[in-house]
């Protein structure tokens, strides 16, 4: 990955100016397309599959009065009169008229109807005016809403003085989020960050720049979608947060390493292409974690939530093509711009000339001082290592105290962080969700002033009423069946009215309003709902009637419990996840269980906090919540998904920097400190920028991004700060050596994600090494072991561009390794290997689709060659040779090979043989040269030529052959 990451990157520098019409492209034609079918989004919730989406779908059809949106009209009389008073009674009558005169409105309920009953509060100061449309949310028009709204201000307009109106309830109860200038606070904080991070405006304003293209065009997409089905309106939201957030981070990893390189001298060009290689591959890492995550939101098996999650997840993708892409081509606008200015670098380089000055080396070339040995960080050391490049020149002497201090003694840095970490949790114990209703609303919202006024003059379930409903047609008394079915639930507990048990117009289908005790969102009112449910077997036995129990609550407490359900068969994808991703990145066993576990103290911590607020009202006040109480539904599995990808990102940088540091050094709290040095700073600034911009979405944010906002702002605080920069280095320390210890057949088994681009500086250093395109193979030391010993060893050889090589040996799996080696298809175990101009094993996958590996032992060896040789490759490897039947056959293959080989020369594109053999006499009679480069595994010196010589026969027949190819 990182070298095709580093032709990319090169590729984008060089063609910068096509990068960036490109990309102005795709965001002219998304936002042109979003303005032309942009539908709306809205702020339905369903849940297919559940009893009360499935008694709401039926109600649809059998009684469709009462199955679409609702809304309620509060009216409430001056002090000492009552709504029965002849104006304001007048005026609640006109009103109800002008309403059910609406389009869409198919009914409005006057508090008065003989047929309705709780309608009028016990003290005749308030009345609630129902309004039941013919639709659902998603249905009702703008002008519909407009025309209501105009009625409820005539309504205010004539009744007497001091008399109060207010419009809300379920239409009414969810405000469309909307951007305030303190979201702006983010990204004021993120471009502070950005310039102190790298010293440069130039630099700073580039993942600015990236980052809000990027959700420019996410968002378009997302209202483009809307085109083929409903979206939520906090899904645009939520993308915009996260695309924001993971766009300037993943631009600032880029462009903090390329200024790094810049800085030790390398080209603009080239360090481009290195920065997209190595942060780019992370950068991918990262951004792939979050994508799996959100995507695995879709095991609720919530439509809304599932297109939440894909839509966030496309944000991220965009994000990360953007950081690819036009990060490097604005690094080639930049050019040498980015550099740091001479006269800083000349200022470090001083400092070291006099901390070298004020040393003085040992006989064994150990640096030390007055006092004794000094390590290349200058602290006193036994056994001094040396310092990789990435280290030196920083004099960061904050984060070596920090890396210092939390290793000193680990055991007690891990205590100490799990207890402090745990006990921020415990609040999450407590913590409830439910979907916001008008409630949640900031004071002063018309919906909100409606549900305060309900809650004071009626109680807090007439904001949520239940409706349960039946089938009785079997019932020969509609009326006295619905009548026993009002008085039985009446008498349950929890229960504060039931103020309508009716059936319908056909009398097949009744439904029986009941108000509850307790709030929309109280636990009082979700065991109503079970007590209810609860009683399905008794009403059916008794009554012959299968009851369901449905409405907005009910729905909304359903959502809750099949989120709840679905946290751990969630978490348990996340953590698997985050398991195998991290040990396939970090060929350890141990760090990616202290990674994981990491992880869960983050998302329990976050928990935590967002109970404190949001159920116990700690700093509520200052954080603008308008009430306390249960957090909206799908904040727990949102916050675990895109937490998991922000937490293995920060993991990657800062532990892949220690273990690139064990690799080569093998010390293992030497690797600690210079891989915390090596990324501390950028881990710094990526956090601080997440933190800023999450929690400028918390004082004024919608209310259904609130939470989330809060969860994600102290999540990333706790995660970066305290379990990755504090508690990982300890247990590093605690581990010592143990830390990157995997099993060889574990490792063996798994695939190695590249995300330091080692295999890239091995391409990289070998760039030179036997270049050039008249060379096809290049191999030095090359050695391979199998289960039985030594498959081959030392192996040195050079093959030119369309020449022949013969690989001969006594034990054909000695040289069937070898040729799959050659072929791209096996790794060596040690030696250096070029095929076709490609470093291996970096570039197996380019070599495998450039060299074709052919077995004339399989199948018919004669048309296996031709439809290898149709592919055209550049190297072609041919195994078996020994294999063939007879002298004809092995005639037919020569004369395929000649062919191939003089119709590649004509096309300029040499073809190199590879051929291999048990039987050196064997290759006499298919070799189409006389000359081969030979190598005899079992020979001491292997490079030997061919001993046997083709007999007279067979000279005659080659001869013979090559006439005929000419011809």
């Amino acid at each position: 990955m990182s070298s095709l990451l580093y032709t990319l990157g090169r590729w984008a520098f060089r063609a910068r100016k096509l990068v960036l019409i490109l990309w102005i492209a795709v965001l002219a034609v998304a936002g042109g397309s979003a303005l032309l079918f942009n539908q709306g989004t809205d702020n339905a919730f369903s849940i297919p599959g559940t009893e009360s989406q499935e008694a709401l779908d039926t109600l649809n059809h059998t009684f469709p009065q009462v199955s679409g949106a609702s809304a309620q009209l509060i009216v409430v009389a001056p002090a000492g009169d009552t709504v029965e008073d002849g104006a304001t009674r007048t005026a609640i009558d006109d009103a109800v008229g002008s309403l059910s005169d609406i389009a869409q409105v198919q009914q409005a309920v006057s508090p008065f109807d003989e047929n309705i009953t709780g309608a009028v509060s016990d003290d005749q100061r308030a009345a609630l005016i129902s309004i039941q449309f013919d639709g659902a949310m998603t249905d009702i028009t703008a002008s519909t809403i407009s025309d209501v709204e105009g009625v409820a201000s005539s309504l205010a307009e004539a009744l007497p003085a001091g008399a109060e109106s207010s419009l809300g309830g379920e239409l009414f109860s969810n405000s469309l989020p909307a951007l305030s200038v303190v979201e702006l606070v983010g990204v004021v904080v993120a471009l502070a960050v950005l310039i102190l991070t790298f010293g440069s405006f130039l630099a700073a304003g580039m993942p600015l720049i990236t980052a809000l293209l990027g959700v420019a065009i996410s968002m378009a997409l997302i209202f483009v979608a809307t085109v083929f089905g409903p979206i939520s309106s906090t899904t645009p939201m939520l993308a915009l947060m996260l695309g924001l957030a993971v766009g300037i981070d993943y631009a600032l990893f880029i462009i903090s390493r390329h200024q790094d390189q810049l800085r030790s001298g390398l080209d603009p060009e080239e360090s481009t292409a290195r920065a997209t290689a190595t942060a780019g591959s992370a950068v991918i890492f990262a951004g792939l974690t979050v994508i799996i995550a959100l995507l695995g939101l879709a095991v609720a098996n919530i439509p809304f939530l599932t297109t939440m999650g894909a839509a966030a997840a496309v944000g991220v993708a965009i994000a990360v093509l953007i950081s690819l892409t036009l990060i490097p081509a604005m690094l080639g606008f930049a050019g040498e711009r980015l550099r740091p200015k001479p006269r800083r670098a000349a200022r470090r380089a001083a400092a070291r000339r006099t901390t070298a000055a004020a040393a003085t080396t040992s006989p064994r070339g150990d640096r030390t001082d007055a006092a004794g040995p000094l390590d290349d960080l200058g602290e006193r050391s036994e056994s001094p290592a040396p310092v990789p490049e990435h280290v030196e020149g920083q004099g960061n002497r904050f984060f070596l105290g920090w890396v210092r201090g939390v290793t000193r003694l680990p055991i007690v840095t891990i205590i100490a962080v799990v207890a402090v970490l745990g006990a921020l949790a415990i609040p999450a114990l407590s913590l409830r969700l439910a979907l916001p209703d008008a409630g949640s609303l900031p004071e002063g919202d018309g919906a909100r002033t409606t549900y305060d006024l309900v809650s004071e003059h009626f109680g807090e379930g007439f904001n949520g009423p239940l409706i349960v409903t039946g089938s009785i047609v079997g019932s020969t008394d509609p009326l006295g069946l619905m009548a026993n079915l009002k008085s039985e639930i009446e008498g349950l507990d929890g229960v504060a009215a039931v103020p309508l048990a009716t059936p319908n117009a056909t009398a097949d289908t009744g439904i029986i309003q009941v108000i509850p005790s307790g709030s929309p969102d109280s636990q009082a009112t979700k065991d109503l709902v079970a007590e209810i449910r609860g009683l399905h077997q008794y009403f059916l036995d008794e009554y012959d009637v299968d009851l369901q129990v449905t409405g907005f609550t009910a729905i909304g407490i359903d959502i809750s419990d099949r989120l709840g359900g679905a946290l751990l068969p969630f978490g348990l994808i996340v953590v698997g996840l985050s398991l195998i991703l991290l040990t396939m990145v970090f060929r350890s066993i141990w760090v990616p269980i202290k990674a994981t576990l990491g992880y869960l103290l983050s998302v329990a911590a976050s928990f935590g906090v967002v109970a404190l607020v949001f159920e116990h009202g700690v700093f509520a006040e200052a954080l603008h919540v308008a009430r306390t109480g249960p957090v909206i539904s799908f904040m727990p599995i949102i916050l675990m998904g895109v937490l998991f990808g922000l937490a293995m990102d920060y993991e990657v940088f800062l532990v892949s920097r220690m273990r690139e540091d064990f690799v080569h050094t093998k010390l293992a709290r030497r690797s600690i400190e210079t891989g915390f040095l090596g990324s501390a700073k950028v881990v710094t600034a990526a956090a601080v920028i997440m933190f800023a911009v999450f929690a400028a979405f918390v004082p004024e944010g919608d209310t259904n991004i609130k939470p989330i906002a809060l969860g994600l702002a102290v999540g990333v605080f706790v995660d970066a700060f305290i379990v990755r920069m504090t508690l990982v280095p300890a247990v590093l320390a605690l581990l010592g050596d143990r830390a990157w210890y995997m099993p060889k057949w574990l490792d063996r088994l798994l695939p190695s994600f590249d995300v330091e681009g080692e295999g890239l500086q091995h391409e990289l250093a070998l760039r030179e090494w036997r270049d050039g395109t008249d060379i096809a193979v290049a191999a030095s030391g090359l050695g391979l072991g199998g289960p039985d010993g030594v498959l081959y060893r030392d192996v040195e050889t050079t093959v030119r561009t369309g020449g022949v090589l013969a690989v001969v040996g006594s034990r054909p799996i000695e040289v069937t390794a070898l040729l799959l080696t050659l072929a791209g298809r096996l790794e060596p175990d040690t030696g250096l290997l070029k095929v076709a101009g490609l470093v291996l094993p970096v570039r197996a996958g380019a070599v495998r689709a450039r060299a074709a590996y052919v077995r004339l032992d399989h199948g018919e060896p004669v048309e296996t060659l031709t439809a290898s040789l149709a592919e055209r490759p550049t190297v072609l490897v041919v195994d078996g040779v020994d294999t063939l039947p007879d002298a004809a056959t092995r005639r037919t293959v020569y004369e395929r090979l000649v062919t191939a080989t003089r119709a590649a020369e004509r096309a300029g594109r040499p073809l190199t043989i590879a051929m291999g053999t048990a039987d050196a006499a064997s290759l006499t009679d298919v070799l189409p040269t006389s000359a081969p480069e030979v190598l005899d595994l079992d020979a001491t010196n292997p490079g030997t030529r061919l001993t046997a010589e083709p007999s007279a026969s067979t000279a005659e027949s080659r001869a013979s052959s090559e006439t005929q190819v000419d011809a």
